[in-house]
């Protein structure tokens, strides 16, 4: 029985490693996958955290700052004498402690401002972060849809291959018949040595589409990596029948450069309205709390006879004999101060008239990009239109082309130019297939459709 549990242990291992292999990701699996784990995300993620700790610190400016300090010293040598006010050789302990506070009334409403800030700082990295994840994601199906394409190119290939293998048999009788010459049959050698290569360089392609969607998704286990296998056909899209115009104005509500751009601007404005605030005077209240004690003698009182008394009092009691305390306000009115000031209002307003133009070279560069996304959709429709009609042809010329060379009317380099047409027309219908396809997501992107509800 003990030596059967660890083969059983083992067998379980073995099991639970081969389910883990066999797993297929779809596409929706990628998204997800890549949101939660992806490095740019993630540091990016770490920006909006950075943004919620300085909305904290922002606050905090608001509050009194608290400090203790506490101090305990000797002094040895010549010393004065607290009492007599003589010079003495002598070593003293002097101790002393105390609390201070101070708050800011008023400061040109700069904390107000900066708080206003740090909130508008948490909104724009929140943009960012979904910016990003918007990007990872468009990302991940294009890497999702070209393994698509390639395992798609792969089956084309490998069909080739197989019908040219059978040719290759076909022919090697024929030339043993005496039907058709040697010639013949070392052309159908070399196209089925061809079609080999063609596959390799396939599968090579497509490997190397799924290092690329592995490395987005930081995953470690490439080798075993594979996707769903999906028939993928050409959706059919109601966003196309939309007007350009439509779209742009869709995109400018749902897309978060413009709101990045705005936020930013937002920004500058309130750096422009701290940068000001120093002009302005600043008021501040302030309390503190201190109390000392010595070991040295002092007049503690009189004897019975009215004699002065000189000794030591206890601890504490000098504690509480020496308190005091202070509290009051303090302002101070900014008079000159090198210009600088001056001239950090100034670099806050050119930060602000960048930053205007930058989002107004967002609002174009998302009005261009969504007419070229329009375009491209367009023109891939058409090439994939024009792809299907060229393949059905390629495909009856194809078969009369063998029906031909069965019967002995046509040489196999004739029908090896035929066979290689149609074989380019099949990667051409699948090309702009998923270029296509690729291309409406896009524009079905911009139009606010998540890639995840495509899938």
């Amino acid at each position: 029985m003990k030596k059967i549990l660890p083969i059983l242990f083992f067998i379980s291992l073995l099991g639970g490693t081969s389910l883990a292999q066999s797993k297929k990701w779809t596409l929706e699996e990628c998204v997800d996958y890549a949101l939660k784990n992806n490095i740019s995300i993630k540091q990016t993620e770490l920006e909006l955290r950075t943004a919620d700790v300085d909305k904290k610190a922002a606050f905090g400016n608001f509050l009194p700052t608290v400090n203790a300090n506490a101090s305990h010293s000797w002094n040895i040598g010549l010393n004065q004498n607290i009492t007599t006010g003589l010079l003495e050789n002598q070593t003293t302990q002097f101790t002393s402690a105390g609390i201070s506070s101070s708050v800011d009334i008023y400061n040109g409403l700069q904390n107000q401002n900066r708080l206003r800030r740090a909130n508008l700082s948490k909104v724009a990295a929140q943009y960012q972060l979904d910016k990003m994840k918007d990007d990872v994601s468009l990302n991940i199906a294009n890497a999702y849809l070209q393994i698509l394409f390639n395992k798609e190119s792969i089956k084309v290939q490998k069909e080739q291959l197989s019908n040219n293998e059978k040719q290759e048999i076909r022919t090697t009788e024929l030339v043993n018949a005496g039907v058709v010459a040697r010639g013949d049959l070392l052309d159908i050698k070399a196209t089925v040595a061809g079609d080999k290569q063609r596959l390799v360089a396939a599968e090579n392609a497509l490997f190397l589409s799924k290092l690329s969607l592995v490395q987005l998704l930081q995953l470690d286990d490439y080798k075993d990596f594979d996707i769903a296998e999906e028939n993928v056909a050409v959706p059919l899209s109601t966003v196309m029948a939309q007007k350009p115009e439509d779209i742009i104005e869709k995109a400018k509500q749902s897309r978060v450069e413009l709101k990045i751009a705005s936020t930013n601007l937002q920004l500058a404005e309130k750096d422009i309205t701290i940068a000001k605030g120093a002009y302005q005077p600043s008021l501040g209240g302030f309390y503190s709390f201190d109390t000392r004690a010595s070991d040295s003698q002092s007049f503690i009182g009189f004897d019975d006879n009215g004699n002065p008394m000189l000794g030591t009092l206890p601890l504490f009691d000098q504690f509480s004999n020496n308190k005091g305390h202070s509290f009051g306000v303090r302002l101070s009115i900014p008079i000159f101060n090198g210009f600088a000031t001056k001239n950090n209002v100034e670099r806050t307003k050119i930060a602000f008239d960048r930053v205007k133009i930058a989002q107004q070279q967002a609002e174009v560069d998302l009005e261009r990009n969504v007419y070229n996304a329009i375009t491209d959709a367009k023109g891939a429709l058409n090439s994939y239109e024009s792809a299907q009609v060229a393949l059905e042809a390629r495909a009856e010329a194809f078969n009369y082309a063998k029906e031909k060379y069965a019967v002995g009317m046509m040489n196999s380099f004739d029908f090896n130019q035929a066979q290689t047409l149609y074989l380019n027309a099949q990667s051409e219908v699948l090309r702009t297939k998923y270029d296509y396809i690729f291309k409406l997501k896009l524009v079905e992107f911009y139009f606010g459709i998540p890639i995840k509800q495509n899938n």
